[in-house]
């Protein structure tokens, strides 16, 4: 002890000695936990984004090893040219957290603490809600009342062309003949990854064509449609809880100005990646035209990525996914640097607990946090995956973080890991020794 502080030897002897991954399925998505491991009994846990690969993360495990896992944005600032927008940045985000969780387990404190300490006590958590079978406004309402009867304060549902399609309606979409065909066909195409390959291809290349050049239009029938279905909804809700709205399809700005014009009356708190995030200037008319907030976000890499739209003053809310944006720090820049332009932050998450908890650290230690996503009510073993002194991790719509070091993971829970692992993997946390020395010159300049 000097002057009060703690001595903690052995702080410039910390190495990085491995990186093993375990791939799970259900949860309700794909996911892909990181052990970051140490040559002491320190080991970090990470997590690359849903629907994701671990080879955004193996590719960086030589850049890695042997270096001090302390050195938080050293070691960021070196792998963050092999991340890229959405998943492509899953390998560098998920590291990126094990470092912070290491960090705090060395020092002995909770990773807000190292961010700046609170904001607040608890995290509110918004409850992102699907129905079964072919959607129905009353239905969808009682869904999201049975989250509020959890004590979920902030709701979220879809609403658009997926909800229409799911309603198999005559009349309610306007596209070049055979496309709503295809859009209905290629909607489980990750499903065919591993079996059929061709029918993967097809989907994939479906459900990538961008907005503007789908031709698909919404029908006044299917405005109606939709109008009723939020109606009902709202009836059965009310009109006092927040509700946001997502997924509502690839469709260009006209029709996002119209869908939106429908939705104005009924209290939305945002609609969501209306258009893709690139667009900053049809973001820009898109907001000159309604009355609803955008948002979005969840796809783009680094604070570089958010400027334009910050300074376009399109958005509402900004919605960044920790495990995309580029990791807990650099969100925590994205969401001070919203706060300058006035704007809010909510965040997405749609993975385990250690993404879930990461971004509980964020938002308790940044200022004009909004809410955070949750896509796990009804996965019932979602809490087991982990051990820590709070359990359940989620309760009554909030996350209240204990001041246990790092994350607050005392560890994972291995058997529940195996039980849901993706039956493609071999095993958890395999070897991974082949990706050791895959190096290459990766100096940017000359």
């Amino acid at each position: 002890m000097i002057s009060g502080f703690n001595t903690i030897p052995g702080a410039s002897k910390l190495k990085i000695t491995d990186l093993r991954f375990a791939k799970i399925t259900g949860a309700p998505m794909d996911c892909i936990m990181i052990k970051v491991m140490t040559n002491s009994e320190l080991v970090g846990y990470g997590e690359i984004r849903d629907w994701s690969s671990p080879s955004y993360g193996l590719m960086l495990k030589s850049r890695l090893i042997g270096e001090n896992p302390l050195n938080i944005d050293k070691l960021f600032r070196r792998i963050k040219q092999f991340g890229g927008v959405s998943r492509q940045a899953g390998g560098v985000c998920g590291v990126e957290l094990a470092l912070w969780d290491i960090a705090g387990k060395f020092y002995g404190i909770p990773i807000y603490q190292m961010l700046g300490g609170k904001f607040r006590d608890k995290v509110r958590v918004y409850s992102d809600t699907d129905i079964e079978g072919k959607p129905e406004g009353k239905k969808m309402g009682a869904a999201l009342k049975k989250r509020m009867d959890l004590g979920f304060t902030f709701l979220k549902m879809d609403w658009g062309v997926e909800t229409l399609l799911a309603m198999d309606e005559k009349g309610v979409l306007n596209a070049p003949l055979g496309y709503v065909e295809d859009l209905k066909s290629a909607h489980d195409y990750r499903d065919y990854f591993y079996t059929e390959r061709e029918k993967f291809n097809r989907g994939y290349d479906v459900i990538n064509i961008a907005h503007s050049f789908t031709g698909l239009q919404i029908t006044e029938k299917g405005y109606d449609v939709l109008e009723q279905y939020l109606k009902e909804v709202r009836s059965v809700i009310g009109p006092e809880i927040p509700l946001a709205i997502d997924h509502c399809g690839h469709i260009g700005i006209t029709e996002c100005i119209k869908l939106a014009k429908r939705a104005e009356k009924y209290n939305i708190a945002w609609l969501e990646d209306l258009l893709p995030w690139q667009l900053t200037d049809a973001y820009k008319r898109l907001a000159a035209s309604i009355a609803v907030p955008l948002a979005t976000g969840e796809d783009i890499y680094l604070k570089e990525g958010f400027r334009p739209l910050l300074e376009s003053g399109a958005l509402g809310v900004i919605h960044p996914d920790l495990l995309s944006s580029g990791g807990i720090m650099e969100t925590k820049k994205i969401g001070d640097m919203a706060q300058d332009y006035g704007i809010a932050m909510a965040i997405h998450m749609a993975e385990t607990p250690i993404a879930a908890l990461a971004a509980a650290h964020l938002a308790i230690a940044t200022e004009n946090f909004l809410a955070l996503e949750f896509h796990s009510v009804d996965v019932p073993w979602w809490d087991d995956l982990v051990m820590t002194a709070t359990k359940p991790i989620i309760n009554n719509g909030f996350i209240e973080l204990s001041n246990a070091p790092g994350l607050g993971i005392e560890s994972l829970n291995d058997d529940v890991i195996r039980a849901h692992t993706d039956p493609h993997q071999k095993d958890i946390w395999a070897s991974t020794d082949e990706w050791n020395n895959d190096c290459s010159h990766d100096r940017l300049w000359s």
